[in-house]
């Protein structure tokens, strides 16, 4: 029972990564069943996690239907990364005004390893570090209502997802320098405007992204519905 949570928290990441790379599109169903045979566990935790999901606004309970992808505009998004970047860039400001020196080291420590793992095309440690990187600014900004806030907005990009956008990980290497370079200068408002900037792009290559899979229409390799079958019941 106690790991009940924790499984379906998973299973709830895996279908917010499905949605949000497009392979899950709005207005398909997603099949308990179907997915609880793909992820290998039983129908309770995939149920638990839809639930969840429902709350979220990532899917919506049709009566007698079941359950389906919620409606995911292209300004939806736009504007998750809007609130992501605001907050984090306000976190960022004040950042700049407490870090002290031996934080802005390690966080320079962080920036290297990051650029390192891009260079050896270790998308994975990337990720890792891009996310050591973020948490520590969000720490040292001593607003932990404000992170809370963040993470909570933050989730609907599961981590593992940046990975799979080619552009990215040179993105976050470049985006990060005038970051750390403001945050060393003690320049809140220059770290602000940094951070808002990287969040932003990082949106736009999301978007892009989900362009290329046909999230709003048509995509290369897009296949004709095929009916029940499908996982989802709509597709391949």
């Amino acid at each position: 029972m106690g790991l009940r949570p924790q499984l379906s928290d998973e299973v709830a990441a895996r279908i917010r990564e499905l949605i949000m790379e497009g392979r899950v599109r709005p207005g398909e169903f997603l099949r308990l069943e179907r997915l609880a045979l793909d992820f290998g566990i039983s129908v309770t935790p995939v149920r638990e996690a839809l639930q969840s999901l429902r709350s979220e606004g990532f899917v919506q309970l049709e009566p007698r239907r079941g359950f389906v992808v919620a409606p995911l505009s292209k300004q939806d998004v736009k504007d998750l990364f809007w609130v992501q970047a605001t907050i984090a860039a306000e976190l960022t400001n004040r950042a700049a005004e407490l870090i002290d020196p031996e934080a802005l080291r390690e966080l320079t420590a962080m920036h290297r390893a990051l650029g390192q793992a891009a260079q050896a095309g270790r998308v994975d440690l990337v990720e890792e570090h891009n996310h050591a990187f973020h948490r520590a600014i969000n720490l040292a900004a001593e607003s932990p209502k404000l992170a809370w806030s963040l993470g909570s907005v933050a989730r609907y990009v599961p981590r593992g997802l940046y990975g799979r956008l080619p552009d990215w990980p040179a993105s976050a290497v470049r985006d990060h320098e005038p970051v750390l370079e403001a945050l060393g200068l003690g320049d809140p408002e220059a770290a602000s405007a940094a951070m808002r900037l990287h969040i932003t792009r990082a949106g736009e290559l999301l978007i892009g992204h989900l362009e290329r899979q046909g999230m709003w229409g048509p995509g290369p390799g897009t296949a004709a519905p095929e009916g029940p079958e499908s996982p989802t019941g709509t597709g391949p």
